[in-house]
């Protein structure tokens, strides 16, 4: 994770901006020597979002398992699946 000062932002908004895009991961900003603010590109926080959707979904479908839950079939699923994009497109 890269550190800068939080006048880094403040002086140069545009290179920041760009800083934060080609990275693609977060940038620590410093107030006074000590770590204050986390920054990322929109792009960069929309895909850990999904990723911290999808570990949380992971994480039910192995309790699911190890709870010795009836699982779906999984036809029976992408069916469904395939009903409801059928549906929203009509």
């Amino acid at each position: 994770m890269l550190i800068k000062p939080s006048t880094a932002i403040r002086q140069d908004y545009k290179g920041f901006s760009e800083l934060c895009h080609s990275i693609d991961e977060p940038v620590v900003l410093t107030r006074n020597g000590e770590a204050d603010l986390v920054v990322m590109s929109y792009e960069a926080f929309r895909r850990a979002e999904a990723r911290t959707r999808l570990e949380g979904k992971l994480l039910v479908a192995a309790h699911d398992i190890s709870s010795d839950r009836p699982l779906r079939d999984a036809d029976d699923v992408l069916g469904r699946v395939a009903e409801r994009i059928d549906a929203a497109t009509r």
